[in-house]
């Protein structure tokens, strides 16, 4: 089944976006970002933020984030030559107090965040699985919603123990007509 967004500016459909290839192509822009290992930091929009990006196509996103321990950011997903806006993603959340003096646990913490990230799906294309166990981690995922319309929260826990909490929100952008 084919999901189509219409974008309409002064009462015309001024662009069409597939919601099938918006969805594989968060998969791709996510997994070559911030879950790789090898993302590179571009010139931030935004003082003080990191930031980083993937473009296909028409599709064009930056990931935009600001902080450590707690590093509250948001996603966006730009489309065409104008780049307007298409759809975002804010996160806000991270490392419990208990653990938010301790930069190597919180670094061994977020290469664990990557590695369930790095298996975001097109049919849930926000963060991570459902479930991520490896050794004495794992990773729980709750979603309500779909790529139009979203909330979810996430969570780390490593011997049993929860280190790490984000929540995170968004979906398609509409403007008024």
């Amino acid at each position: 089944m084919e999901f189509i967004l219409q974008i309409k500016q002064g009462g015309k459909c001024k662009m069409k976006i597939n919601l099938e290839r918006l969805a594989k192509f968060l998969v791709k822009a996510k997994t070559r970002t911030y879950a790789s290992a090898d993302s590179q930091e571009i010139k931030a929009e935004r003082p003080l933020h990191k930031e980083l990006e993937f473009e296909e196509g028409e599709f064009y996103y930056r990931d935009s984030y600001i902080g450590f321990f707690q590093a509250p950011g948001m996603e966006e997903v730009r489309f065409g030559k104008e780049r307007k806006t298409i759809w975002t993603m804010a996160y806000s959340g991270g490392m419990l107090s208990a653990f938010s003096k301790d930069g190597e646990f919180a670094k061994e913490t977020f290469n664990f965040l990557k590695k369930a990230l790095s298996l975001v799906t097109e049919d849930m294309p926000f963060r991570g699985p459902e479930e991520l166990n490896e050794n004495s981690w794992k990773y729980i995922n709750k979603v309500e919603g779909d790529i139009n319309r979203f909330i979810g929260h996430e969570k780390i826990f490593y011997k049993e123990k929860e280190v790490f909490s984000q929540d995170y929100i968004g979906g398609i952008v509409i403007e008024k007509n």
